[in-house]
C-alpha cells in the first residue's frame, strides 16, 4: 500500500478519513496546514496526497503545486465544501487526480485513493499562468462539482458536448464556460435558438444563402458556422429541429462543410458545436421524431444539468449573488434574513436558477428585505402571472399528481378518488413516466 501525505484542518475530519484509510492499510502522515504540508513534501515525496483546498493563508492549490514539483507522478486529490468552476479548473490544469466536494461519504474517498494508487501516470497537465476569469457559476454542491468536473476535462477538446436540463437550470452557462476555457476561446461563441426560428429558415440561418436562393434573398448572406469559424455555435433546445433538416445537420458535424442554401459548391468551416436541450432525446428518439445517428453523433461528451430542488445547498450562494448583483445595479441595501432563506430553500423552484434569479430581483426592487413574507408574496405574484394555461392533459396529470400526494402514494385509494378503474390510473402513470 502506498504512503499518504493528509492535509485536513478539521481534527475530526482528518481524524476520520486517517482511521478509515489506516484500516485499508495505507501508512498516512496528516499534518493540519499548508505550512507543514509543503515542508514535508520538501523533504520527501509521498506517491498520494490528500488536501483540502481551503485551510490557512495558503490554498491545497499551493500543495498541489508543492507536491507536483516534488513528484510529477505524485496523484493530488483535494477536496472542499466551496467549490467553483475556477477552482475545480486550476486544480484540473494543476495536474490534480480527483477533486471531491464535501461532505462526502468514506467509501467516495477511499475509492479515489484505489484510483489513484492503481493509475499513476506522468501526463498531468501544468499549471497555466493565468488570470482566471470570474465566477458566472454559482454552486459547490456535489451535483455541480460533477458538472465542473467534466467541463473542465472536455473544455480543451474539439469534442461535441451535449448538455441536458431543464430550462432555466445553466445551460447556456455550460456552453460559455466551455468555450471560454478551450483554445478557442479568442474567437466567437455564437448561440442559436433552434426553437425560436421556424424551421424553413433554420438551414439558411445556419449554413447561410446565396442571393436570389429564395424570395427576400436580394444579397448573400453568411451563416452562423461561417461566422463562429474557429469559435463555438451553440445549439441551444437541439431537440426541437425539424426530422428534415436532422440529416443536414449530421453530415455537417461528419463532415465540418457547409453549402449556403442556393450554392453550388461547399466549403470547410472549423468551428466546435455543444448542443443543448431540455427533452429527453432518447425518448424522442424512440418514438422516431429525432435521428439516432444524429442523436450518438451529439452525445460524444454529454453534461446532465441538475434542477434547483437537487442542488438547494447552493441556493444561499445563489441568492446572495443576485442579491448583491440586483443591490449594485439598483443602488439598494436589501438584506437576507433567515426566515427567507429558509422560504426560498422549501420552494420546489420549478423554474430552477433562472426563476430564483427573477424572484430576487424583484425583490431587490419592491422590497426592504428578504424574509418570509416578501418572498411568499413574490411566488404568489410570480406564479400568477407566469404559469401558461394548462392543455387538458396537463390539468389531468397534475390532478393525479395530487390525488397521490394525499394519499400517500396508495394507488388503489388514488383511483377510488379519481373515478377510474385502478389499471387504467396504472397506464396513466406510465404515459407519465411516474
Amino acid at each position: 500500500m502506498s504512503k499518504l501525505l493528509l492535509v485536513e484542518d478539521d481534527p475530526s475530519l482528518q481524524f476520520t478519513i486517517q482511521t478509515a484509510l489506516e484500516e485499508k492499510g495505507y501508512a498516512v502522515e496528516a499534518v493540519s496546514t499548508t505550512g507543514e504540508a509543503i515542508e514535508r513534501l520538501s523533504d520527501q515525496s509521498f506517491p498520494i496526497v490528500i488536501s483540502d483546498i481551503y485551510i490557512d493563508e495558503r490554498t491545497g492549490l499551493d500543495v498541489l503545486d508543492a507536491a507536483k514539483r516534488k513528484d510529477p507522478d505524485c496523484s493530488v486529490i483535494l477536496m472542499t465544501g466551496r467549490g467553483t468552476m475556477e477552482t475545480v479548473m486550476a486544480a484540473t490544469r494543476g495536474g490534480a487526480f480527483d477533486y471531491i466536494a464535501k461532505p462526502f461519504e468514506l467509501d467516495v474517498m477511499i475509492h479515489a485513493v484505489e484510483r489513484a494508487e492503481a493509475a499513476r501516470t506522468s501526463d498531468a497537465a501544468e499549471v497555466e499562468d493565468e488570470e482566471l476569469p470570474e465566477t458566472d457559476m454559482i454552486g459547490s454542491s456535489p451535483p455541480m462539482v460533477a458538472v465542473y468536473n467534466t467541463v473542465a476535462k472536455v473544455a480543451d477538446t474539439d469534442a461535441t458536448v451535449i448538455i441536458e436540463g431543464e430550462t432555466g437550470t445553466g445551460k447556456e452557462l455550460v456552453a460559455r464556460m466551455i468555450h471560454r476555457n478551450s483554445r478557442r476561446h479568442s474567437q466567437p461563441f455564437v448561440a442559436v435558438d433552434c426553437a425560436s426560428i421556424a424551421p424553413s429558415l433554420l438551414e439558411s440561418e445556419l449554413f447561410g444563402a446565396m442571393r436570389g436562393a429564395f424570395t427576400g434573398a436580394d444579397r448573400d448572406r453568411m451563416g452562423v458556422f461561417e461566422a463562429a469559424n474557429r469559435g463555438t455555435v451553440f445549439l441551444d433546445e437541439i431537440g426541437d429541429i425539424e426530422l428534415g433538416f436532422q440529416l443536414k445537420l449530421l453530415r455537417f458535424l461528419q463532415e465540418r462543410e457547409i453549402r449556403p442554401v442556393g450554392a453550388s459548391r461547399s466549403r470547410e468551416v472549423d468551428v466546435r458545436v455543444v448542443a443543448a436541450t431540455n427533452r429527453d432525446l432518447q425518448r424522442l428518439v424512440d418514438e422516431d421524431k429525432f435521428r439516432e445517428d444524429l442523436w450518438f453523433r451529439l452525445n460524444v461528451v454529454r453534461i446532465v444539468m441538475p434542477p434547483l430542488c437537487e442542488r438547494r445547498s447552493d441556493i444561499q450562494l445563489l441568492v446572495q449573488f443576485f442579491l448583491n448583483k440586483y443591490n449594485s445595479r439598483y443602488h439598494r441595501s436589501v438584506k437576507l434574513i433567515d426566515s427567507g432563506l429558509r422560504a426560498l430553500q422549501n420552494y420546489t423552484w420549478p423554474g430552477n436558477v433562472r426563476q430564483l434569479q427573477h424572484v430576487i430581483e424583484r425583490l431587490t426592487i419592491l422590497a426592504d428585505r428578504v424574509d418570509s413574507e416578501t418572498v411568499r408574496d413574490a411566488l404568489t405574484a410570480m406564479e400568477s402571472r407566469d404559469k401558461p394555461v394548462e392543455t387538458l392533459a396537463e390539468a389531468e396529470e397534475d390532478q393525479i399528481r395530487r390525488v397521490l400526494n394525499a394519499t400517500g402514494g396508495n394507488k388503489s385509494k388514488a383511483a377510488q378518488i379519481l373515478g377510474i378503474e385502478r389499471k387504467t390510473l396504472y397506464r396513466k402513470l406510465e404515459r407519465m413516466k411516474l
